[in-house]
């Protein structure tokens, strides 16, 4: 037995971790969590004290309840972490401070911050959007925008993938999606390509609200354009949609939902993009296979979902005592609900750590989530990776990832996002034939 496989040298690493800080979690998370989940699928990480749960069932137990497990920290957890002290509530104190402090914490006004019932009155604005016409809709407009950014990518030999094709071509799928002018689609790949991770290992960057910033300014003026003069596209559908009870929401109640959709959709999905042509691109047989038969493109994306998951779990806020796991978790505690972890549990997954495209249950994979707040792009993400492999894979005899990028076969390097929250690749360099 190695030192690296040895309990006791386990246990030492796990005692001392800073799992939201250790920086040589961001290339290779997984034996890590491998570890935590063989010490128990719901792990207290000493540093921050969070719960760091990694098993699949108990991820699922987490983020279906919840009236129990509140989502006003989803997105950051604990860092910044709650205004004031949890330690020592029970549970009608700690609900009462949430209800209380929810506008304190970052992007409290965001839809992944919500809890039911204000969190279902705000997804139904989506409602609209999310519809099997509008997909199919959206989805032709994919296979034109697909052929559009692969031309000079193809052309060239290749290139950087992510900025090249991946990041414009989820940033304007989802511009056509809520119907924003193609006029503005040029200043939108501008604004919106740069780096603005969420949950930055940096702390100083963690809350970039950039971004959102400009999505906010840009949708306001949509939003209130077409409510007062309609214009039969679907951003005029969006700006008179109403809540579930009948009354209208304010303009800016749109706006976030709109914005959170924009850039989740764009930032999960060029993660999931890239970490699927990465695993092809070092796979001849099954590049070969896919051109063969692109019917088995759909079952590679739900794989390549499981084995990276764009994101790598959000965070939950427990309003009582609850038991997950064998594990007793007070009021007040703030919970990850890892999916990338719950992904490689072999107590549901045979050989986790091997990427089988196909996998029987693939499908059964949470990289989307689950609950109240699964992801309601997930159709169309599955969509944006069909169309992209597909295309490129028809366009092309031949994806390698480039050496002088990444270094050669028995030695690759690849750098990924520095953040607790997205997994995925920073760049990715390919060349074609």
């Amino acid at each position: 037995m190695t030192t690296q496989d040895s309990p006791r040298a386990s246990v030492t690493l796990l005692d001392t971790l800073d799992f939201f800080h250790n920086e040589a979690l961001i290339d290779d998370p997984y034996p890590v969590l491998d570890r935590m989940r063989e010490a128990s699928p719901v792990f207290r990480e000493p540093v921050h004290g969070v719960m760091v749960v990694t098993g699949y069932d108990e991820v699922l137990t987490v983020v279906g309840d919840p009236d129990t497990f509140s989502s006003c920290n989803s997105t950051t957890g604990p860092i910044p972490g709650f205004p004031v002290p949890l330690e020592g509530l029970d549970g009608d104190e700690v609900s009462a401070l949430i209800d209380a402090h929810r506008g304190d914490l970052p992007f409290g006004d965001q839809l992944p911050s919500f809890d039911p019932p204000v969190h279902t009155a705000h997804r139904s604005l989506l409602s609209r959007l999310i519809t099997p016409k509008r997909l199919k809709e959206n989805e032709e407009f994919m296979w034109r925008l697909a052929d559009r950014v692969l031309e000079p990518f193809v052309m060239r030999g290749g290139g950087e993938f992510i900025g090249e094709v991946a990041g414009p071509f989820a940033l304007l799928v989802i511009a056509d999606l809520l119907g924003v002018p193609e006029d503005d689609h040029a200043d939108l790949t501008e604004a919106l390509t740069g780096n603005h991770s969420l949950g930055s290992t940096d702390d100083e960057t963690v809350m970039a609200h950039t971004p959102l910033e400009y999505l906010y300014a840009r949708f306001t003026d949509y939003i209130a354009a077409r409510r007062v003069t309609p214009g039969g596209d679907v951003m005029t559908e969006m700006a008179h949609a109403t809540f579930p009870d009948g009354s209208t929401p304010e303009v800016i109640d749109v706006v976030r939902v709109a914005a959170n959709l924009f850039s989740a959709g764009q930032e999960t999905t060029v993660r999931l993009l890239s970490s699927a042509l990465k695993v092809l691109a070092e796979d001849r047989a099954l590049q070969d296979r896919l051109r063969r038969t692109p019917a088995d493109i759909p079952n590679f994306i739900e794989e390549a979902l499981r084995f990276e998951s764009p994101i790598k779990g959000d965070f939950r806020l427990a309003r009582a005592a609850a038991t997950v796991g064998g594990v007793d978790i007070p009021a007040g505690t703030t919970l990850m609900a890892h999916y990338g972890a719950a992904n490689r549990d072999p107590r549901q997954f045979d050989n986790p750590h091997v990427f089988d495209p196909d996998r029987p249950n693939a499908r059964r994979h949470i990289g989307f989530g689950r609950g109240v707040h699964s992801c309601i792009g997930a159709p169309l993400a599955r969509a944006e990776g069909r169309v992209i492999i597909q295309r490129l894979l028809e366009r092309t005899a031949d994806v390698t990832i480039d050496a002088d990028a990444h270094g050669p076969a028995h030695d690759r390097h690849f750098d990924y996002v520095p953040t607790y929250i997205l997994r995925g690749l920073s760049t990715l360099h390919v060349a074609v034939e």
